[in-house]
């Protein structure tokens, strides 16, 4: 690593050896208290992370440590104690020097972070100001190697562009770079590579933890990974609802978690239990219906770009087939491939060249009319459920729309089978006149399962389905998804990065790397005996906590309903 620029911390951070220490913190909006007497310590050089739902407590606690909170809308009481100072009692004017040389951070999104219409170069001059040194052309040079110590290609390329011009990696390298560069004693790093490739999100993890060994410097995790957190800290805060249910060392948490809310999120972590939904399907679902003809077909397909004249081949040569009823999942990083084949499978961009079959039925060259007919049987479950559904329409409407735009069945038809589709996603009646500003993100993801599931289609693609949940409501839609599959018969086509979760949902899978399929087949097989680089790469940068027991196969999450047994009946498929 080239080394960066020496940086002397304030002498009051001299002494003893914890560093941070938050005592009896309380924190309330307006009469709405969301942290309740929340205490622990972080010393020198060393790990903690807090970690839970969200609503936790977790950004806000990182917030009040920042002070970062809104001025007349909250009400704090307790201590935070940084080197022996209490934070809170300091005065805005001695606390705003710590702000980037003491106290550094990281927030979620660094697209949003930066400004768009700057260079880099031009906002990590405000980094490198704070360092002391004044001299113009000594900054750049400072910014330039720091830029190198974090993995960044070409600095002055970086240096010089804007953020629109790099990866979402590459903005995380510079935000960290930037971050650590007046060499603060304390990082805070929140969700730092929730919206990250596991390969990406590995190398920023392994970033993280060589500059806070080489320098020194503490870190303060904020995470709903619990393999992330027992992998890369060495102590963590367990929270819920603003309370610390358990504490201490991670190895010995996740060892021998103690409260019945660890024990939930330890079993729903995908890395940490990843057979839980395969040893479920082999010992209660029934064999799903088979015929001769795979439900989805994709023969040789490859469609190319062209991008400042230069011809990119965005798909090439891909082939797959998926049988009914069963799971199969397109992996690899961003650009590798996975969203124009899906783009292609639905009819949105049309092959420069191969086949592709729904149920034996062509999707292009066909009429627009039968493509039509097609996709009523072939629905898209979205990303983010926080943008995929209109905020100024009500459940019901959202659910019923594709029911008016095929046209099918009569009025109160249709206002039972909307009935039916939400009861069978696990939301009450209640949830029909709601908006989605007035739903939680899993609550959302289900409205959306429930609308893709109203036509009663075959075949769901489902993209990235639940990476922009907590942990907990990702294994809650999980569930849903086995269960209704089951019931169902549905086939799924899974989009998706998190390499876990494939080996808990898929039967089969394809791994994309740009364009091309280097390696298919059973996830068991590919999963134990990768023969090709690229995969064994994806694998190794799954979260995998040493030395901490993997669940038996086929635990069950305490408190979970058992797959099968639906809280409502489902409607006839």
């Amino acid at each position: 690593m080239t080394a960066i620029a020496p940086h002397p911390l304030k002498p009051f951070l001299t002494g003893s050896s914890t560093l941070l220490s938050v005592d009896g913190l309380s924190v309330a909006y307006g009469d709405t208290t969301v942290v309740h007497d929340v205490s622990f310590t972080l010393g020198r050089g060393e790990s903690l992370a807090l970690i839970g739902e969200s609503g936790s407590g977790k950004s806000t606690i990182a917030k009040s440590v920042l002070r970062l909170l809104p001025h007349g809308e909250t009400s704090v009481t307790g201590r935070i104690r940084l080197g022996g100072r209490d934070l809170l009692a300091l005065p805005e004017k001695q606390f705003r020097p710590l702000r980037g040389r003491t106290l550094g951070y990281i927030p979620q999104d660094p697209s949003a972070a930066l400004n768009p219409v700057r260079t880099i170069g031009s906002q990590a001059h405000e980094a490198a100001a704070l360092t002391g040194e004044r001299d113009a052309d000594k900054r750049r040079a400072l910014i330039l190697a720091v830029f190198d110590t974090v993995g960044l290609p070409d600095p002055v390329r970086v240096y010089n562009s804007y953020p629109h011009q790099l990866s979402g990696g590459m903005l995380q390298r510079v935000l960290i770079g930037l971050t650590v560069l007046p060499r603060p004693a304390l990082i805070v790093a929140d969700e730092p590579t929730s919206a990250l490739d596991v390969t990406i999100q590995k190398l920023i993890l392994d970033l993280l933890t060589d500059l806070r060994q080489e320098h020194g410097i503490s870190l303060l995790l904020i995470t709903h990974d619990l393999a992330i957190a027992a992998e890369r800290t060495e102590s963590l805060v367990v929270l819920k609802d603003g309370v610390v249910h358990e504490s201490g060392s991670s190895a010995r948490v996740f060892a021998d978690p103690r409260s019945d809310y660890a024990r939930t999120l330890q079993a729903d972590v995908p890395a940490l239990n990843p057979d839980r939904y395969c040893s479920q399907r082999a010992a209660e679902a029934q064999p799903a219906e088979t015929s001769g003809r795979a439900q989805i077909e994709v023969r040789n397909v490859s469609k190319r770009f062209r991008v400042g004249g230069t011809e990119i081949a965005a798909v090439d040569g891909v082939s797959f087939a998926v049988g009914r009823g069963k799971t199969h999942a397109l992996v690899g990083e961003s650009g590798s491939g996975k969203t124009t084949a899906v783009r292609l499978l639905l009819g949105l961009e049309q092959p420069d060249s191969g086949e592709i079959a729904v149920a034996g039925e062509t999707v292009h060259g066909t009429s627009r009319a039968e493509l039509r007919t097609l996709r009523r049987h072939l629905q898209l479950v979205y990303q983010n459920p926080f943008t995929s559904l209109d905020p100024t329409w009500r459940v019901r409407r959202i659910v019923r729309e594709p029911l008016d735009r095929f046209r099918i069945g009569a009025q109160a038809d249709r206002a039972q089978r909307v009935r039916e589709a939400i009861a069978a996603v696990g939301l009450p009646e209640s949830a029909l006149s709601r908006r989605p500003t007035n739903l939680s993100g899993g609550q959302r993801q289900r409205v959306a399962i429930a609308r893709a599931l109203v036509s009663r289609p075959d075949v769901l693609v489902l993209d990235e389905p639940t990476s922009a949940l907590d942990v907990t409501v990702q294994a809650d839609i999980l569930e849903l998804l086995a269960r209704l599959q089951r019931e169902l018969g549905l086939t799924y086509l899974v989009v998706s990065h998190d390499l876990a979760l494939v080996r808990q949902i898929a039967d089969t899978v394809s791994v994309l790397q740009r364009g091309r399929v280097v390696e298919d087949g059973a996830v068991e097989q590919i999963f134990a005996r990768p023969q090709h680089p690229y995969t064994r790469a994806l694998l190794d940068a799954i979260p995998q906590p040493t030395g901490l027991p993997r669940p038996a196969l086929g635990q069950r999450t305490p408190g979970r309903p058992t797959l099968g047994q639906p809280a409502q009946p489902l409607f006839t498929h």
